[in-house]
């Protein structure tokens, strides 16, 4: 068994070069939501869900962007409403939020 039952990876990488990237896009303040909205639900913690920063998951053009394990189902997102919608639909749930899927 996991240490977490579900892990959530939001890039939060910079580029330099003027190339686009997630950070660009509010995606740092948008895990802080996450990971602070996960804790007030009591779902943080061994055995439930791990909201982590992550370097670049190498699809920034389509940013910002967040993966959750272990079904390896990649989002985009612009909003708060959007990070609650994944959390309230997918986290909670169980039910993925298909309008914010990225193949």
């Amino acid at each position: 068994m996991s240490h977490f039952d579900k892990h959530v990876f939001f890039c939060l990488n910079q580029r330099d070069d003027g190339r686009a990237c997630c950070a660009d896009h509010g995606a740092q303040a948008l895990q802080a939501h996450a990971k602070q909205r996960i804790k007030a639900l009591g779902l943080s913690g061994p055995g439930k869900i791990r909201i982590n920063k992550a370097g670049c998951l190498d699809r920034c053009e389509l940013g910002p962007v967040a993966v959750v394990y272990p079904e390896g189902v990649w989002y985009t997102f612009v909003d708060q409403h959007d990070i609650d919608e994944i959390i309230d639909s997918h986290l909670v749930k169980g039910i993925p939020v298909e309008r914010l899927k990225l193949e």
